[in-house]
């Protein structure tokens, strides 16, 4: 399929949501985020612990 030219391409539509703080605290407002940012990961606990528990076993 070829891309037709006349059409100009559609700008992106993503938004970066609010920021707070600034320099190396600087942070997206945690007030601001919700599900459709893709702020949740219901597995970054478990994720947290198998990768401590490989680095102390690999530390040994």
């Amino acid at each position: 399929m070829m891309m037709s030219d006349d059409k100009p391409p559609q700008p992106g539509t993503a938004t970066a949501p609010p920021i707070v703080g600034q320099g190396c605290v600087q942070r997206f407002d945690p007030e601001a985020l919700s599900d459709e940012d893709g702020t949740a990961f219901e597995g970054a606990e478990a994720l947290w612990q198998r990768t401590q528990a490989e680095k102390q076993q690999s530390d040994k």
